[in-house]
């Protein structure tokens, strides 16, 4: 399955200057790891992003989003952006930073 490389290339953008990035094929896609866990991707044209089991309902709420459902069982704690929910480089930069505080606040 192909990703949108230029949605990814954005978020190596926004997340320059961090030392604990890691790319890995998955989903079939791209997932960026931080401090060794998962926090955004893309597959397809979507930004999958970790907004974590307590946030999660409050992020469905956000235009643009659903569930994480690529198993066809939604992920708890992950939902897919969909692409009008990341035109600019801040709407980006704000679900970015988001997935980044959930990766590096995790015990798990």
């Amino acid at each position: 399955m192909a990703y949108n490389e230029a949605l990814a290339e954005r978020i190596r953008i926004a997340l320059r200057g961090r030392t604990d990035v890691a790319e890995r094929k998955m989903f079939g896609g791209l997932t960026f790891m931080v401090a060794g866990r998962m926090a955004v991707g893309v597959v397809h044209d979507d930004l999958m992003v970790r907004v974590g089991a307590a946030s999660h309902e409050a992020a469905l709420s956000e235009p643009h989003t659903r569930p994480m459902d690529f198993t066809g069982r939604p992920s708890r704690g992950m939902v897919y952006v969909a692409p009008p929910g990341v035109l600019t480089d801040a709407a980006l930069a704000r679900w970015v930073d988001r997935a980044v505080q959930v990766a590096i606040t995790s015990g798990s």
